[in-house]
């Protein structure tokens, strides 16, 4: 039974997977990429690699302010709080919402699309991490999450009221197929 669920999940992720990568109402960014955190998380480094082997030109800046964006045109967001980044940052959970606020607005002003992304899953998830996703979200022209990050339907709900594409995959490695797609070759 375990072996027939487990072939059934892959094979509806596998689908979903074929039909949002070759989906074209999916948004296409451009290079270069300027990649920061929103709450100082460990995932940033991760994303920069998966960044790194999807050939995406980019710049990994953990601290990133609106000057920081110019000559970019795209922004990766990696969302989630860790205590622990931003006391190694030496700020608080306010000072980091302020920059990402600033940034965000920075990169409206200067019409540079927002790629969210959530690959903590549940462990990155909870009051802290929901204040980032929240500030975040309505400015995203597409967001990528971990599916155990998205246990509580936040992700799905926000990006349905919003409009914006959700693309779930199982674990970060998945990440790096729907990453290399959403950027124009």
């Amino acid at each position: 039974m375990e072996i027939k669920k487990t072939i059934t999940s892959s094979l509806m992720f596998f689908l979903f997977y074929l039909f949002a990568a070759s989906s074209p109402d999916l948004p296409k960014f451009s290079q270069p990429a300027l990649i920061t955190s929103a709450g100082q998380n460990a995932e940033v480094q991760m994303v920069a690699v998966l960044a790194k082997r999807a050939g995406i030109d980019h710049i990994l800046n953990k601290m990133a302010t609106g000057q920081d964006l110019e000559g970019y045109k795209s922004l990766l967001l990696v969302l989630g709080a860790s205590l622990k980044g931003l006391g190694a940052a030496g700020i608080d959970i306010n000072k980091e919402l302020e920059r990402v606020k600033s940034l965000i607005e920075f990169s409206r002003q200067k019409d540079i699309p927002i790629l969210c992304l959530h690959l903590g899953g549940e462990e990155r998830r909870g009051a802290q991490s929901d204040q980032f996703i929240k500030a975040c979200l309505p400015a995203a022209k597409m967001v990528i999450v971990v599916k155990s990050g998205n246990k509580d339907g936040l992700f799905t709900r926000m990006c349905q009221d919003l409009g914006i594409p959700l693309v779930e995959v199982e674990k970060i490695s998945d990440a790096l197929e729907p990453l290399k797609n959403s950027f124009s070759k």
